[in-house]
């Protein structure tokens, strides 16, 4: 069983990002990724996939308390070290302390200043005009933020980065009761390092703190199913966290609310004993009826009522726009769920206004590496039926990335990114049972990855008649 990341894997992963950022160069020579991106990619890689490797083997002796701690506050400071460093960048790229083409990020801005400039009043007649239900939540958490800190971005991105730390901490949690404490603390640096976290708590959108939600319910919620007693705060504590999650994306709120159904279904007895499931299941189900409330019920119906169409139509706006992708039209669900857990590939090409997907594709590549560690674990769980162990994760990652693949927005990494700490914990486990037999797949899979990426990296500009 391997405790820490292995050198093997850290230099071959990043050689071979190296390569497929050559490759794609010379290929597409005419569409070159520009400079401050490929540096940008360049420390993502580097840094994961070296600090992974050191800090698993450097901390793994650590003492709980200690390793928590450490943990905890290196990932603040990671965090707020770039939160410093993006707030100056992007004032010199945008004239605003703003991502690029920064539509939904200037508008929840806007709506967060509302509260504190005009009143509550105002803030509650602009949320109700303006937004769904989907939306409203981080409104008023933004609203509530700038009331108390000041209109300025920074502190807000600040608390951000306070409360991404404390999700490495309940990944680290989650993983130790599930996987054990070697492979907790595996999944806990992965997390820490990942660059997306970094990446969200440097901008005004609601991910981060969605993000948080997430994982503090899944945490809490696997907590009530192993522990032997039921107690009341960890039974609310769930039910508050997939109430506010309506108010951030409803179809994420359903997921959750299904997969902790799912979870008391299919744990197994010895896990979660017969009479916790009749008394949690009668009490969800009264919840359920009585306090989820008329709006949450009618998005839900319409949400499923557009299921079908809403995939096809939004894939023929993106072939039929300006500057669209005129293969586009051709990506369905069907061919989206296969690679569900590998996408989104890293755009390594100058594509015009995509500069949000370039600046992200290290991370995306990253993505794409430990996706094979995560198939791996699944193929595990299933094989040796060690899954009923770990129903809740698994349901709640499996069903929100369906989701996701049938929608349209299956190749946005945005999208997916209320799954990713749940599938970088899934490859910390997979991490830890490969044995040496194993390492040449990983290998294998390196290629795949490359060959994948320079594939998309074609499709990119053939489909704007640029390859």
């Amino acid at each position: 069983m391997l405790t820490y990341f292995p050198k093997y894997f850290s230099t071959r992963a990043i050689a071979c990002y190296f390569v497929t950022l050559l490759v794609t160069s010379v290929v597409f020579f005419s569409r070159p990724l520009p400079f401050q991106f490929m540096l940008f990619g360049m420390v993502a890689v580097c840094s994961f996939f070296a600090f992974a490797h050191k800090n698993t083997v450097e901390w793994q002796r650590l003492p709980p308390r200690v390793f928590a701690k450490r943990l905890f506050y290196t990932a603040l400071a990671i965090r707020a070290t770039y939160v410093v460093f993006i707030y100056f960048y992007y004032i010199e790229m945008t004239g605003a302390p703003f991502m690029f083409h920064s539509g939904d990020e200037s508008f929840y801005h806007y709506m967060g200043t509302i509260w504190r400039e005009h009143g509550f009043l105002a803030m509650r007649s602009a949320v109700k005009e303006t937004v769904g239900l989907s939306d409203s939540g981080y409104c008023w958490w933004l609203g509530l933020e700038y009331l108390l800190l000041g209109t300025h971005v920074l502190p807000a991105r600040l608390v951000k980065c306070a409360l991404d730390a404390t999700s490495c901490v309940l990944v680290y949690n989650l993983a130790k009761r599930n996987f054990g404490e070697t492979t907790a603390r595996i999944a806990a640096v992965f997390y820490m390092l990942m660059p997306n976290m970094w990446y969200y708590c440097g901008i005004t959108l609601k991910e981060t703190d969605m993000n948080f939600l997430v994982l503090l319910f899944v945490e809490r919620a696997d907590k009530m199913i192993r522990s032997p007693k039921i107690k009341l705060w960890d039974v609310l504590l769930p039910v508050l966290c997939i109430l506010a999650a309506f108010t951030m994306r409803t179809p994420l709120a359903l997921v959750m609310a299904f997969s902790l159904m799912i979870a008391m279904v299919f744990a197994s007895a010895r896990q979660f004993q017969t009479w916790k499931k009749i008394a949690l299941g009668l009490f969800f189900t009264v919840w359920l009826f009585s306090t989820v409330g008329v709006e949450i019920v009618q998005e839900t119906q319409s949400l499923w009522e557009q299921r079908l169409d809403n995939q096809s139509i939004g894939y023929e706006a993106r072939s039929t726009r300006e500057h669209g992708n005129v293969f586009a039209n051709r990506i369905s669900g069907v061919v989206a769920a296969p690679a569900i857990f590998t996408i989104p590939f890293s755009s390594m090409v100058y594509v015009e206004g995509q500069e949000n997907q370039m600046m992200m594709h290290g991370a995306n590549f990253i993505k794409n590496v430990t996706s094979g560690l995560t198939l791996f674990a699944l193929v595990l769980l299933i094989v040796s039926g060690e899954w009923r162990k770990h129903v809740l994760p698994l349901a709640l990652m499996g069903g929100y990335l369906v989701v996701i693949a049938f929608s349209n927005f299956a190749h946005s990494e945005r999208f997916h990114f209320p799954a990713l700490a749940l599938e970088l914990m899934f490859a910390a486990y997979g991490l830890s049972q490969v044995q040496d037999k194993h390492k040449r797949w990983f290998v294998i899979w390196l290629v795949v990855v490359c060959l994948a990426n320079v594939g998309w990296a074609w499709f990119k500009l053939a489909g704007r008649g640029l390859a």
